[in-house]
């Protein structure tokens, strides 16, 4: 007796005669097995080598980007090298005009910590000035820059406060020398979301003048300073959209108009 087997039939379309194949049933079995095993094989090579090779693809992409970053970072310490040149240049500038640091502003509050390292005053005799500061302390009376300057806002007063100004702005370019408008004592120092970097000093009669958006400060809380001294330099800081110095005179609490008060620059 002939063992089992698989009789293949094939027949070719137009032809009358066929052909049969007979195949062990043992090879066919192991053929069809054969067959699941390599199918097998091929759906867990594309399963696996697929990411494998999108990962491949991929890394030429991230060493581009990688020395991208490298650079740019290199640019990063190159411009923050010449920050630091720049600061200790500016340092040795004030260092050589007398004055000291510039105070930083505490989180806490508006005003800044001391600096232990006290140094005297830059001393303000605005160039071709016709007339002497007083020394001591004294009432504002003198225009805060050495530059006229462009009044851009003047005092207004309203009910509404956002549509209250108690002072003027003048457009000046940042770094522009700010002068006390007076003799007296700075009662304030520091930075605030409005004013920037300000400087806020107390005179005789119950005067106080305000100055605000200031880049850089000269004075701390304390300081004695006379008319004409410099106190600041100019800049864009707190709510401000272009450079100038924000300007207030005050009396008992009062705010003046500075153009009444101040006779110089006007």
């Amino acid at each position: 007796m002939k063992g089992r087997g698989v009789t293949l039939v094939v027949h070719v379309d137009g032809e009358l005669t066929r052909r049969q194949y007979r195949v062990p049933l043992w090879l066919f079995e192991a053929g069809k097995w054969g067959s699941i095993v390599v199918g097998v094989i091929v759906v867990l090579f594309f399963t696996f080598a697929g990411p494998i090779t999108t990962n491949a693809i991929k890394v030429p992409r991230l060493q581009r980007e990688i020395t991208r970053l490298e650079q740019e970072n290199a640019r990063v310490q190159q411009l923050a090298a010449a920050l630091n040149r720049a600061e200790a240049s500016y340092q040795e500038l004030r260092a050589i005009l007398g004055a000291r640091a510039p105070q930083r502003a505490n989180a806490a509050g508006p005003v800044a910590e001391r600096d232990p390292m006290r140094a005297g005053p830059v001393r303000a005799v605005a160039p071709g000035a016709s007339r002497r500061y007083p020394d001591g302390p004294s009432a504002p009376a003198f225009w805060p820059l050495d530059v006229r300057g462009f009044v851009t806002r003047g005092q207004t007063r309203s009910s509404a406060t956002a549509e209250t100004h108690p002072g003027i702005d003048v457009a000046v370019p940042v770094g522009t020398p700010i002068r006390a408008s007076g003799g007296g004592t700075v009662e304030a120092a520091g930075t605030d979301p409005d004013y920037g970097l300000f400087v806020l000093l107390r005179h005789p009669d119950g005067f106080q003048t305000m100055y605000g958006h200031a880049s850089r400060l000269v004075v701390h809380e304390g300081d004695a300073v006379t008319a004409g001294q410099v106190i600041a330099l100019s800049g864009n800081t707190g709510r401000s959209t272009a450079p100038h110095l924000h300007f207030e005179v005050r009396r008992d609490g009062r705010s003046l108009d500075p153009l009444t008060v101040v006779q110089e620059g006007k």
